[in-house]
């Protein structure tokens, strides 16, 4: 095990300097959901120079491509994001905010580091694979849009996956860990009303406000709060609020939720509701309303078996070897968090580190440079969900910001390509392909992996909650 973990992580660092470049260049592209071209065909030619076999194009999805090598049975898959979020472009290594000229588009949740580390873990299996002749099939998945869009699960529902032995993912952080307590399904709808437009001073009885039915459809669903599971979130906003004159009665108003709970029968139900205010506001207002969902993420399932590896790993290569430098880099952007983010830190670290002397030890660290215990410290939504209800899946999370740092935080967007995220990256890469490997070596690992999924999803099945025949779109 030990001079197969030497012998792989040599391997990583070895071609870090491809996969560092890659990150980097991601980070300047900046591209968002269903956009990602250049970041898409950068990882494609890098595969492929590598000795990969790309498939392009996949369910629908321009960006989407597989980097497959190998034959045969077991197949792990290694998954990678690249996309960036609207609304956070900044300069980077920056510690105030300093958005790019000409640029909207921001790498806040460090997606140019997470495809990048996995396709190095990739080609570090790959190349340890061909030195040793074995059998067995690594796969990259360069998966688009996880952002509001929910780009696997399109590629899950058109059976990219269904071969698929053990899925292996991670994300960028604050803190490592494998990431454990799966994470909330996540349906967006938008929710468009359609009134009459008339003279607001002149002839006000003749119009029928859009605007007014999304108001009124938000303040029911405000009142429906109160009577939803407590582990349930659900998140708008006014996309389209029918123009800037008051004078003139709205005719057309729009808003986009998020609905989130811990399964997606539970999602499905309280879009069911939410649906039924938007119907009760447009009735309420003599309008008409159009739903349309455009994404659903279903909860994760997360694979103790495959976690084991990867936390036996993660603590191989874990504390890091961080230069003084770098420790300032972190420290700087310490000092730039947000004052509630600052006040929570304290809670959040208590939680990853319940012993008071460990909290003492790291309590204004500039970087959390040890391996956190596994914990649930909060539950957003991912696609890598949808990719756990067909294949046995776990994913870690490394340190790649500092402490403190928001996610989809311009904070955030300025260390995407600072050395801590170097660092974090090649981290990633190394657990990642020496997880798998464990897995590619291991027949009886695999069906443990596959024996405690099945035991996971007691009976239940994919839900595939897109909807029937919907295919994905830039909104």
């Amino acid at each position: 095990m030990e001079k197969r973990r030497a012998e792989i992580a040599q391997l990583v660092d070895d071609r870090k300097d491809i996969f560092i470049d890659m990150s980097h260049q991601i980070w300047g592209f900046a591209e968002p959901r269903f956009q990602e071209y250049k970041s898409s065909e950068l990882q494609q030619k890098v595969m492929e120079e590598l000795g990969f076999k790309n498939t392009v194009g996949l369910a629908g999805e321009e960006t989407a491509f597989i980097a497959e090598w190998g034959s045969g049975k077991p197949v792990i898959a290694i998954l990678g994001e690249f996309d960036a979020l609207s609304g956070l472009s900044q300069e980077a290594d920056c510690d105030v905010h300093t958005p790019v000229a000409g640029m909207d588009q921001g790498h806040g949740c460090g997606h140019n580091i997470l495809g990048a580390a996995s396709a190095s873990a990739a080609a570090a299996v790959k190349e340890y694979m061909e030195k040793h002749n074995l059998p067995g099939t690594i796969r990259y998945y360069g998966c688009p849009a996880e952002e509001n869009a929910g780009g696997k699960a399109f590629l899950v529902r058109d059976g990219f996956f269904d071969d698929c032995d053990i899925a292996i993912c991670w994300h960028p952080n604050q803190f490592n860990m494998v990431s454990a307590g799966g994470s909330l399904a996540n349906f967006r709808v938008f929710y468009t009303f359609h009134g009459t437009s008339a003279h607001a001073a002149g002839a006000p009885h003749l119009g029928r406000s859009a605007l007014d039915a999304v108001e009124i459809m938000n303040v029911g669903v405000n009142y429906m709060r109160e009577h939803m599971i407590s582990d349930a979130r659900v998140h708008y906003a006014v996309i389209d609020t029918g123009g800037t004159a008051p004078n003139v009665v709205q005719s057309r108003a729009q808003v986009l939720y998020a609905i989130r709970a811990p399964k997606v029968t539970e999602v499905q139900e309280l879009k069911r509701r939410i649906d039924n205010i938007a119907k009760g506001a447009a009735l309420i207002t003599e309008t008409t309303v159009e739903i349309k969902q455009v994404s659903a993420y279903s909860n994760t399932i997360s694979n103790a078996v495959i976690e084991k590896q990867l936390g036996a790993h993660l603590s191989a290569f874990v504390p890091v070897e961080y230069t003084d430098e770098e420790m300032e880099y972190a420290r700087k952007f310490t000092k730039v968090i947000t004052d509630l983010d600052r006040k929570n830190m304290p809670e959040l670290l208590k939680k990853v580190l319940p012993n008071k002397e460990d909290f003492n030890k790291w309590n204004g660290a500039a970087i959390y440079n040890f391996v956190a215990p596994t914990t649930v410290l909060g539950r957003g939504s991912t696609d890598v969900g949808d990719v756990s209800w067909v294949v046995p899946t776990a994913q870690i999370s490394t340190a790649t910001w500092a402490p403190g740092t928001a996610g989809h935080s311009w904070q955030a967007t300025a260390q995407a390509k600072g050395p801590v995220a170097d660092k974090g990256l090649v981290v990633a890469a190394k657990t990642m392909a020496c997880a798998a490997m464990d897995f590619m070596t291991d027949p009886e690992l695999v069906a443990a992996a596959r024996a405690q999924w099945i035991e996971d999803l007691d009976g239940e099945t994919y839900p595939n909650p897109l909807p029937k025949g919907y295919m994905p779109e830039i909104w």
